[in-house]
């Protein structure tokens, strides 16, 4: 199977995502910048959010490239993978009504957490499908990014409920690592394009 399918659903699910997020941040009442200002945890935890999903869009999409098919494994990898994806908008908005609330703070690290171990499968099927030797194997093999943002997610799942700043500092920085995406992919796609 061609992986066109695959790639359309998902940015698909993407996008509905991200209207949903949007959706769910509600204007003020009050038309003063002080009631401006009471929505801005809001629309931090949705702009927060929104970079994620941008991320793992980004990531997709690269992947995606690099794909020439797909199995049912990988279609199920996928899914799950959007599964994950999907709750963000859930708790974006209970993050940011409670952002200092320990519970919110650990559920939203924890979709997080599971979202790149979703990923990460998502990737690892891909290269069994393809074989050791396609460019996906080259490119992913690093792994440096992904136990550095594992480890940060794990941290900051318990330390919501000890210091919520603190563990919502460990989420920021991941979502800061990966503004930058890793250029192996990128670079071994137009080496292997004439």
């Amino acid at each position: 199977m061609k992986s066109g399918r695959l790639e359309a659903f998902s940015d698909g699910v993407l996008a509905i995502v991200i209207t949903i997020m949007v959706l769910e941040m509600k204007a003020p009442e009050d038309t003063s910048f002080e009631g401006l200002l009471t929505v801005l945890p809001t629309f931090t935890s949705y702009l927060l959010s929104f970079i994620y999903l941008g991320i793992y869009w980004n990531n997709h999409h690269h992947l995606m490239q690099a794909t020439e098919k797909v199995n049912g494994a990988i279609l199920w990898a996928n899914l799950h993978l959007l599964f994950w994806l999907s709750l963000i908008p859930f708790a974006t908005s209970w993050l940011g009504e409670n952002h200092t609330a320990s519970l919110p703070v650990a559920l939203y690290g924890f979709i997080l957490l599971m979202s790149a171990i979703a990923y990460r499968i998502l990737e690892i099927a891909l290269i069994k499908h393809h074989g050791k030797q396609h460019l996906l194997q080259k490119a992913i093999n690093k792994g440096k990014k992904e136990i550095i943002s594992t480890l940060s997610y794990v941290i900051s799942i318990p330390l919501a409920f000890l210091n919520s700043w603190l563990s919502l500092a460990c989420i920021v920085f991941v979502a800061i690592l990966w503004i930058v995406p890793e250029r192996n992919l990128e670079n071994l796609l137009k080496e292997k394009t004439p």
